[in-house]
């Protein structure tokens, strides 16, 4: 199955399933999160297509953008985890060991960075996925990982649905 396919089909059952839109947009924001499974999934343009849908239906907005928030919450803390129980042992596994000037760059970052490097990195397309995994690796502690984690998915989730939401109800005015 292509990318295209499972957009169009993921869209089409939205379009379809109101109820399930905010399940829907969170299991695809957890799959953008999360490390690996990230490259897999065409989740960015799969959530703008939901944004672009909520203007154009009645599916509220607020029950989608939090359900796009928890999924990128889920997969960021899975992954920050899993670079936290793994640590070095972590650059060994696939894709890390094919980029290894990338894991360093992201180490320096979250070592200058801390907690703010999550934050910043959910608005970067490539290290959306990447750096709470190597915030894990170098062991970022838990609770300002977390605060970042949780307000940076918030604002992450409304800038990428209100876009598509509010033009839609802007060019529907008279």
């Amino acid at each position: 199955m292509d990318f295209e396919t499972i957009r169009t089909a993921t869209l089409d059952f939205v379009r379809e399933h109101h109820a399930w839109a905010p399940v829907i947009t969170g299991i695809i924001a957890f799959c953008e999160s999360v490390a690996v499974l990230s490259l897999l999934v065409p989740a960015t343009v799969i959530l703008l297509g939901i944004g672009a849908l909520l203007g154009a239906t009645d599916i509220p907005f607020l029950p989608v953008m939090t359900g796009a928030a928890i999924g990128a919450i889920l997969g960021d803390w899975l992954s920050y985890e899993f670079g936290r129980y793994y640590r070095d042992g972590a650059k060994r596994i696939w894709p890390l060991t094919r980029y290894p000037a990338m894991v360093e760059k992201g180490e320096a970052f979250c070592r200058r960075w801390g907690a703010w490097a999550i934050f910043v990195g959910r608005f970067i397309g490539p290290a959306r996925a990447v750096v709470p995994l190597i915030a894990g690796i170098s062991v970022l502690p838990r609770v300002p990982f977390h605060v970042a984690n949780l307000t940076s998915a918030f604002l992450w989730a409304f800038v990428w649905l209100a876009p598509g939401a509010g033009l839609f109800e802007f060019l529907r005015r008279p």
